[in-house]
């Protein structure tokens, strides 16, 4: 395995993370698809590979997957750093959901109990609250810091101005700062790479990636034709959008990396991800031991500079505005004195 540092704190995790989000059962079976004693299995392999990283939240499964986490880690935990997220709605009342200081309150004193742990690691807020005033969200957290129920923050799914407005105002007012952001990034979705990870980088925020193979696409296990295999993830849970035909047109690229490494194509996916600057910790989860162990093996690809060439022009993103008007503006002799 190897390790980094989570951002600008001085906390260290493994470069892949195990996630459970598959763990327990519910109302999407295509996700939530793993009992006790598989779960088990996972766990004791990922902690065997070195891993120490372990992402979950209170929104997968009901909260089974906390449960069950806590348990299998069970004697290990100081071992180990914690994950988990809150935000999404908990319950049927109104003030079950969001990021106000009363239901961060409650989600954390719930994941608390269900984990089985007396703090959190890292806490993550899941998403953006437009109905919250962003100090209160920001108030609390440093509230849950200060009281030793959390050691960390994070962020999820928020777009860089809004994360960067954040870290501004907790700075400014000495309050617990986020460590990291953990955002959706892969072959078929570099879109942190217009603004997310400049910011990231300048801010020293670590960035954790959630799906790394695009909900499983990204394996190489899916074909045109089974696309809606009822035991794909896909077929239940396709959230990320992204052109399908363009994406198995990556996938060529990458079945040809990979048959020449002897490889899989989860294992390249995974290997262009873990080289890119500002990645700090890739999230791995799966609902089978074959699944894990393949993608515990993606730590020691090392793809060549000519196949990261390949994927990186591949799957290029389209410039947005500003990003092209100010990489045309460039200065020419700057560029060609300062390099």
């Amino acid at each position: 395995m190897k390790y980094a540092r989570l951002g600008n704190s001085g906390l260290i995790v493994s470069k892949l993370a195990f996630g459970a989000m598959t763990f327990g059962t519910g109302n999407l079976p295509s996700v939530y698809k793993v009992g006790q004693s598989a779960a088990r299995q996972l766990v004791d392999e990922a902690l065997a590979a070195g891993i120490n990283f372990f992402d979950t939240a209170d929104g997968y499964a009901d909260g089974q997957s906390e449960e069950m986490l806590g348990q299998l880690l069970g004697s290990r935990r100081q071992e180990v750093v914690i994950a988990t997220k809150g935000g999404f709605r908990a319950g049927p009342a109104l003030v079950q959901s969001g990021l106000s200081r009363k239901h961060l309150f409650a989600a954390a004193e719930a994941s608390l109990k269900r984990l089985g742990t007396d703090y959190i690691d890292l806490y993550i807020v899941h998403k953006t609250d437009p109905f919250t005033p962003l100090e209160e969200t920001l108030e609390a957290l440093n509230d849950l810091v200060r009281q030793g129920k959390v050691r960390y923050i994070g962020f999820s799914n928020w777009p860089a101005w809004l994360a960067a407005k954040a870290v501004q105002i907790q700075r400014e007012r000495g309050w617990a700062t986020f460590i990291s952001g953990q955002m959706y990034y892969s072959l078929v979705g570099r879109d942190v790479e217009y603004d997310i990870l400049p910011f990231m980088k300048d801010a020293g925020v670590g960035l954790t990636v959630w799906s790394p193979l695009a909900g499983g696409f990204l394996s190489g296990k899916y074909s045109r034709s089974n696309l809606q295999d009822p035991d794909g993830r896909l077929s239940g849970f396709d959230i990320i959008p992204f052109d399908k035909e363009w994406g198995f047109a990556v996938l060529d690229h990458v079945h040809s990396i990979a048959d020449a490494h002897g490889v899989t194509a989860a294992q390249v996916s995974l290997a262009w991800l873990l080289s890119k600057a500002g990645v700090s910790s890739v999230l791995v989860g799966a609902s089978k031991m074959s699944q894990l162990e393949d993608n515990l093996k993606a730590i020691d690809l090392e793809l060549t500079a000519e196949e990261m060439l390949l994927l990186d022009q591949t799957t290029q993103p389209r410039p947005l505005y500003p990003n092209w008007f100010a990489d045309s503006m460039l200065d020419a002799e700057h560029m060609k004195a300062l390099g």
